[in-house]
């Protein structure tokens, strides 16, 4: 498997991490949990944006990577 596309599945997950911590943000009634896993996600998103930007740097260099 290739650096890009160990990236693009790490990213994958990751987007799932985030959005699993969303939900459990919305459906928790205890604020102390709301706010440790929105804070989670929120720590998920930007990792998310981070890899995305080197996402595009990775197929920007190397065009054989785009769309796997």
């Amino acid at each position: 498997m290739t650096a890009g596309k160990k990236i693009k599945t790490c990213l994958s997950s990751l987007k799932s991490v985030q959005a699993d911590l969303e939900s459990f943000a919305l459906e928790t009634e205890n604020q102390t949990a709301k706010q440790m896993f929105t804070q989670f996600a929120d720590q998920a998103r930007s990792i998310v944006e981070g890899l995305q930007a080197r996402v595009m740097e990775i197929e920007s260099e190397e065009p054989q990577y785009k769309g796997n």
